[in-house]
């Protein structure tokens, strides 16, 4: 299996996606929206038609989280209608699909990490997007991986960990929520627990391919101005005092089967590698 498709390829996912998978050797077709529109079934099918590979990532995605409550159509066309059509063209081709999914599926009631087969229960417009991406991708295409992810940060889009960077430039003091908690992921790291369920040929089904451990994003600050030499004092708020249009689970920590590295190793690297 050496010929992919990645869909969502200029996303900051797909960005080291394509340079971990063609650093191992595998011929990548990159696609973003202008290439292979996803929310178009027939323009996805022909796409599908003339191309050839082995495998599909599907990493397009309707991400602004917030701002989905506002645009409900738009995110479940993309994250919804848009997998199911991918699934279903992957399906027509015989090959297989990996679908990006999200923490966000989770209510965050639990108090211990999350498991594949707990109960779904999203509280925003994006998690019952990605909820009902999953869902399509399962019904549409049995050669599938939902691979469930949380709190991403990578060198190739906008992050919380360079957004406390940047801030930390202006501000001696920063306020950040510390009644939510989750598993930071470095997108190299989700790129690389996505190629070894590959390689190694592992059943088809749900996986969370996150970072190791539980934070809050309270800690997650405070690690990043440790670990970056940075002075700065961060004071830590609740949730109410930074009221959002979309409401987040509280702790929506999953359970990663050592899928991927602690996320305070891998934060250590993204940090003092080049970037």
């Amino acid at each position: 299996m050496k010929r992919i498709l990645l869909l969502g390829a200029n996303g900051m996912f797909g960005q080291d996606a394509f340079e971990i998978f063609t650093a191992s050797g595998y011929m990548v077709l990159k696609a973003g929206r202008g290439e292979c529109d996803v929310t178009n079934r027939e323009l996805v099918q022909k796409f599908f038609y003339k191309n050839d590979f082995d495998l599909v990532i599907n990493a397009a995605a309707y991400t602004k989280v917030d701002d989905a409550e506002s645009h409900k159509a738009e995110a479940f066309a993309v994250n919804a209608e848009g997998a199911k059509n991918v699934a279903e063209a992957a399906n027509k081709k015989s090959v297989p699909v990996v679908f990006i999914s999200t923490d966000y599926v989770f209510d965050g009631e639990k108090t211990s990490p999350y498991e594949v087969g707990d109960k779904t229960n999203p509280l925003s417009v994006y998690g019952a997007s990605k909820l009902r991406g999953e869902e399509n991708t399962r019904a549409a295409n049995l050669q599938h991986y939902i691979i469930r992810t949380s709190w991403l940060y990578g060198k190739n889009g906008k992050n919380f960990v360079d957004t406390m960077l940047n801030m930390a430039k202006s501000q001696k003091v920063i306020r950040v929520v510390n009644d939510q908690f989750g598993c930071p992921t470095w997108t190299h790291d989700l790129a690389f627990g996505i190629k070894k369920i590959i390689e190694e040929k592992t059943p088809f089904g749900t996986y969370h391919v996150c970072g190791g451990g539980v934070t809050s994003w309270y800690e997650f600050a405070k690690k990043i101005f440790e670990i970056a030499a940075v002075d700065v004092s961060v004071t830590p708020v609740s949730t109410s005092e930074f009221p959002r249009p979309a409401r987040r689970p509280k702790f929506s920590a999953m359970k990663n089967d050592g899928m991927c590295r602690d996320w305070r190793e891998a934060l250590e690297k993204y940090l003092t590698s080049s970037r």
